[in-house]
């Protein structure tokens, strides 16, 4: 599991085709899977925890907005940590510690401990994403890259569909905590496929941890223009992607629609668009661009968010799996934008993205809440479209900035 400490230079990089290359996808689906499964399974569960614990709807969606809160800002010290610990190590440990914590926090009796619990899984999740992103960058030949990067978002997708999906179903048969606990044992049996089968870094210099380094190169990320609008794009997507699915279903389980949790939890796997889109937009990039591609994949993530205002169910569900289709599609191409774009330091460059990306699921998917409880869905959907039309002027800006740097495929 160890990462070597390479003495000299390499320039090998796996391809697409081999074996090593088979192997780190599958690592890096299963990683993707385990994150998104273990930090969304309360997703569903926002209106049982509301009722059970006796607490409002923008209360019961801390259970997901403080993982991802602490999350967002232990990824800026942990990118720096797996300069000194290693890639594979940071990333394997997070994936089966925060699996740990999800079972045992089946058991918690009382809501604000549980809520200490889900704050601490998404510390201890931070050591992957970022490190992912970083290992990629690293690791993957250039012209490999778009697609590895979209299996790994497809594994995101994925389980954050199963995690949602799995968890709205037990929940009904057997209760919300063995519902908890199942993903929490599905996410263990995850951490296990990745630490086998991902290969050790070949690219990777260990360094002492600095903190004036990290600084400096958090300041250099920040000045280039490219990068901080990719940084911003990271925030809108992903605020207004959240606030429809954590907002969604109180407004299912609700007249006129009265579904059940089972049924609520069935219309999650529309979450299996995401997992197409996103290998799809990662081959179409590398055919039309980053600059045309980002634009396109927002706009339909609006266009589904609008289509949600519908009275009609199959209309509704149709907009959430055109919300999912353009959000996996945008956060694809951006992701793999930012790694293109950053001069070195690409675990920072990664993990300022993931910073802003999961900061804005914690306060727009909070914020939602307000939303919801005093205008109801279309006030929700207002709150959206005015994120991700901000996001779309972003994305016109980032295609004509005057150096095309990091249009890099």
């Amino acid at each position: 599991m160890n990462d070597p400490t390479p003495t000299t230079a390499t320039s090998f990089h796996i391809k697409r085709g081999s074996a090593e290359f088979r192997r780190t996808t599958l690592a890096m689906f299963a990683a993707g899977f385990a994150t998104f499964a273990l930090m969304y399974c309360v997703q569903p569960l926002l209106p049982v925890f509301a009722s059970d614990f006796r607490v409002r709807p923008v209360s019961a969606s801390l259970a997901l907005s403080l993982t991802t809160f602490t999350l967002a800002g232990s990824l800026l010290v942990a990118s720096a940590v797996s300069e000194a610990w290693g890639r594979k190590n940071m990333m394997a440990g997070s994936v089966i510690g925060a699996a740990f914590l999800t079972i045992a926090s089946a058991a918690i009796p009382h809501w604000g401990a549980f809520l200490a619990v889900r704050a601490l899984i998404g510390l201890v999740l931070s050591g992957l994403p970022a490190v992912a992103m970083a290992y990629l960058a690293e690791e993957i030949d250039p012209k490999s890259m778009s697609l590895a990067m979209g299996l790994y978002v497809g594994g995101s997708g994925f389980g954050g569909m199963s995690g949602r999906l799995i968890t709205g179903v037990l929940a009904d048969l057997a209760g919300w905590r063995i519902a908890i606990a199942g993903i929490g044992a599905i996410g263990l049996a995850s951490g296990i496929i990745f630490t086998s089968s991902l290969p050790a870094s070949r690219n990777f210099t260990r360094r002492t941890l600095s903190i004036r380094h990290l600084a400096r190169s958090y300041a250099a990320h920040l000045a280039d223009p490219a990068l901080r609008l990719l940084y911003a794009e990271g925030f809108l997507i992903m605020g207004g992607f959240v606030t429809i699915y954590n907002y969604i279903t109180f407004r299912l389980l609700a007249p006129p629609f009265s579904l059940s949790q089972a049924a609520v939890g069935m219309i999650f796997a529309v979450y299996l668009v995401g997992v197409g889109s996103s290998a799809w937009s990662g081959h179409l990039t590398g055919r039309i661009g980053r600059a045309r591609m980002l634009p396109i994949a927002i706009a339909l993530e609006l266009a589904g968010a609008l289509l949600t205002l519908s009275g009609t169910l199959w209309l509704v569900i149709a907009g959430i799996a055109l919300v999912t289709l353009g959000f996996f599609a945008s956060h694809t191409t951006a992701s793999a934008w930012v790694g293109a774009a950053a001069r070195g330091a690409r675990a920072q460059a990664a993990a300022l993205y993931l910073f802003l990306y999961y900061l804005g699921s914690s306060l727009v998917g909070s914020l939602g809440g307000f939303a919801w409880s005093s205008w109801g869905w279309s006030g929700v959907v207002t709150m959206i479209a005015l994120l991700l039309l901000a996001g779309l002027a972003l994305a016109v800006r980032l295609a004509i900035l005057p150096s095309r740097r990091a249009e890099v495929m």
